[in-house]
C-alpha cells in the first residue's frame, strides 16, 4: 500500500498530514527517506516517523451511519456545525465513501480501507446509489422525461431506476424513488430541479450492496457479514484484470 495510506491506518495521521510528513523528509522506510507515493509493506517494512517506528495498520473497519439532516461530512467546520465524525467511532484512518449534502440523509459508508472506497466511488464501477425524495411538482412527468436522460451541466443523466408515487397527505407531494451509479456532486437534487421538482427530503436508502433498513438517525452499525462479502467481491472486479 501507499506509505501515506499506511501512515494513516497506523493512525499517525491523516493521508494529507501523512503526504505533508513524507514530504518533509521525516519518513523513513527501510533506513531510507521515503518518497511521495511509496509502495510499502506495514507487515515486514520497518517504517520510522521522526525515528519512532511505526506499528502496522489495524485490520480495515467499516461503519454504517444513517445520516441526520443538517450534519456536515468533513473533519471538522470552521462554522461550528455538527460533523459527521462526530456520530461515528474514533478509529484511525476512518473516511466516508461518496459524501451526502448537508440536508441529505440516510446511508453514509465508513471505512479504513482507501482501495475499497476508491472502487466505490468511482463513476467507471458504476455503483448503485438509491435515493427516496418526498418532492412537490409534476412528477408522473418527471419521471418519463428523466427515462429517456436528462442534460446536467456535467454530462446525461442516465438513472437505473425511477418511480413515483402520490403521497396520501396529498398536496401534489410524491414519493420519488431514484437509483442511479455516477455519483456527481448533488446529483439527485440537481437533477429533480431541472425536472421542475422541489425537493421536501431526501434519503439515500442504499449504496451498492449496503441498505439502510432500520437503522435510527444518527446510529451505526457494522457491515453484515454478505454486505461484506459483496463489496469485496465488488473491489476485486474493480482492481486491473479483476
Amino acid at each position: 500500500m501507499r506509505i501515506q495510506r499506511a501512515l494513516a491506518r497506523a493512525g499517525v495521521a491523516s493521508r494529507r498530514k501523512a503526504e505533508e510528513l513524507v514530504a518533509a523528509g521525516r519518513v523513513r522506510v527501510n533506513g531510507v527517506v521515503a518518497t511521495p507515493g511509496q509502495v510499502v509493506e506495514p507487515e515486514s517494512d520497518t517504517i520510522l516517523v521522526d525515528g519512532k517506528r511505526v506499528s502496522a495498520p489495524a485490520a480495515e473497519r467499516w461503519v454504517v451511519l444513517n445520516k441526520p439532516s443538517g450534519v456536515i461530512c468533513t473533519r471538522s467546520d470552521t462554522r461550528g456545525r455538527r460533523t459527521v465524525f462526530e456520530l461515528v467511532p474514533d478509529i484511525p484512518g476512518l473516511t466516508y465513501v461518496g459524501r451526502l449534502d448537508y440536508l441529505t440523509e440516510g446511508v453514509l459508508l465508513f471505512t479504513t480501507d482507501g482501495e475499497a472506497a476508491h472502487v466505490l466511488m468511482h463513476p467507471r464501477h458504476g455503483v448503485e446509489r438509491a435515493y427516496v425524495a418526498t418532492v412537490t411538482g409534476d412528477a408522473r412527468s418527471a419521471v418519463r422525461r428523466a427515462r429517456d436522460g436528462v442534460e446536467l451541466s456535467d454530462g446525461v443523466v442516465f438513472p437505473r431506476d425511477i418511480s413515483a408515487e402520490p403521497l396520501a397527505s396529498g398536496r401534489g407531494r410524491w414519493e420519488l424513488s431514484i437509483t442511479i451509479a455516477e455519483g456527481r456532486n448533488r446529483e439527485v437534487r440537481r437533477l429533480c430541479k431541472e425536472l421542475g421538482l422541489f425537493v421536501e427530503r431526501l434519503v439515500r436508502v442504499r449504496y451498492g450492496p449496503v441498505t439502510l433498513g432500520r437503522l435510527p438517525t444518527g446510529e451505526t452499525r457494522a457491515l453484515t457479514r454478505n454486505e461484506h462479502d459483496l463489496i469485496r467481491a465488488l473491489v476485486s472486479a474493480g482492481k486491473p484484470g479483476g
